[in-house]
């Protein structure tokens, strides 16, 4: 049987997941902006990582659309819109997408799901999380830039689309409950915003202590939020979130021996808060740092650092183009904590 796969949001992540599913013998239409579409539509694809993987789609194995009519015929959909644009992209779906169809949604953020199940009541909506980096490089190449696969809240009408998944060389990795991971994917994505505001590759920023450093500050911040809320983050890697904070802190001779075995990173690898400012989008900062300052308001938790990072991404988003060394960006978020510190120490006597 060939599955009919939409894939709604049609970016770097999507195209990479798309393609390999189109590789594997789906019937893939990509909905999305016109500037990448007509690039893979004149080049096909090809498909690398890390790992040595390369595979190549032809342009004529894969359709390409600006509006998701593919919907109405499609056995799954796959959403892989940034998370503002997540109610806008599902009612595109509303009277297209069929009712025993399964909407899956693989984007960063916390409750992009549910935002889609209220808009598409009927049809099976699950959450699921791309635990990888895709860098796009140029006519329809795309490489997959860290390890890590594809976890997905469990249910049964996923059984018939594992095999495919398995074939693409993304084996779902199902869960009863995605919260944990989804929650710990947010702690390890919070460098975003910090590789963006470096301007450096992920391996070149996180093989400098300071940037490490600063990383540990939004971390350590977000678990104490986590631990006010109840919420326990999964261990995505070898290490638990807890003990990779005091890996980051670690002299960068210590951290460059240990760290291959923790996490795998290609030199090609940016962060994609990185690749949206370089094209001038908006970017997820609300979903990820500002995610973590939400919640501290909701648990009676101060967030300074990730508020300031909120902050300078929303600077850099209006066009500032600054690029931040490790040692300034380490210095303002320790003031912006300290600040933070004495204003709770010396609360204002204004009524």
């Amino acid at each position: 049987m060939t599955f009919r796969v939409t894939v709604l949001g049609a970016g770097s992540i999507g195209i990479f997941v798309g393609g390999k599913l189109a590789a594997a013998g789906a019937d893939v239409t990509f909905v999305g902006r016109p500037r990448l579409l007509d690039e893979i539509s004149a080049n096909g694809l090809r498909l690398t990582d890390l790992d040595g993987g390369d595979d190549r789609v032809a342009a004529d194995a894969f359709a390409v659309a600006a509006e998701p009519t593919s919907a109405a015929t499609a056995d799954l959909v796959l959403i892989t819109v940034k998370s503002a644009q997540t109610a806008v992209s599902a009612e595109q779906l509303v009277g297209r997408v069929r009712a025993d169809a399964v909407v899956l949604s693989l984007q960063n953020g916390i409750g992009n799901d549910t935002v889609i199940e209220e808009i598409l009541p009927s049809c099976v909506v699950l959450a699921g999380m791309v635990m990888f980096n895709v860098v796009h490089r140029d006519l329809g190449a795309f490489h997959r830039g860290t390890a890590g696969g594809l976890a997905v809240s469990d249910d049964p009408a996923l059984d018939r689309f594992a095999p495919l998944f398995a074939r693409a060389g993304l084996p779902l990795d199902r869960h009863a409950d995605l919260l944990p991971v989804q929650w710990a994917k947010l702690l390890l994505n919070l460098n975003n915003p910090i590789n963006a505001l470096s301007g450096l590759p992920l391996r070149t920023e996180l093989g400098q202590r300071d940037f490490r450093r600063a990383l540990a500050l939004a971390q350590t911040e977000a678990l104490a939020v986590m631990d006010r809320a109840q919420i326990r983050p999964a261990r995505l890697t070898l290490l638990s979130p807890r003990l990779m904070v005091r890996l980051l802190t670690a002299p960068d001779l210590l951290f460059s021996r240990l760290a291959g075995r923790v996490v795998a990173v290609d030199p090609q690898a940016r962060s994609s808060m990185a690749d949206d400012l370089a094209l001038g989008r908006r970017t997820e900062i609300a979903w990820l740092s500002g995610e973590i300052v939400s919640l501290g308001r909701m648990v009676g938790v101060s967030t300074p650092v990730n508020a300031r990072l909120v902050d300078l991404i929303g600077v850099a988003e209006r066009g500032d183009p600054r690029r931040w060394g490790g040692a300034e960006l380490l210095a303002e978020l320790r003031v912006a904590k300290a600040r933070a510190a004495r204003a709770t120490a010396h609360p204002s006597n204004d009524a």
